[in-house]
């Protein structure tokens, strides 16, 4: 696993576990975690990314 890759899996799983206590509140902000839910959601996606360009074509 490439440094970048795994920085970016620290960092999904960071905001993950933020968002998990924001939820959890007394009183969940709902545009706190819908930005955590999208701020996640790009992280996966450039994680997608890539993996799919260092992947061996065949």
């Amino acid at each position: 696993m490439s440094d970048r890759a795994f920085r970016l899996l620290q960092r999904h799983q960071r905001i993950d576990e933020e968002l998990l206590r924001a939820q959890s509140r007394r009183f969940p902000d709902p545009f706190e975690i819908m930005r955590l839910k999208k701020l996640k959601l790009a992280i996966k996606d450039r994680l997608a990314r890539l993996v799919r360009r260092h992947a061996p074509s065949g």
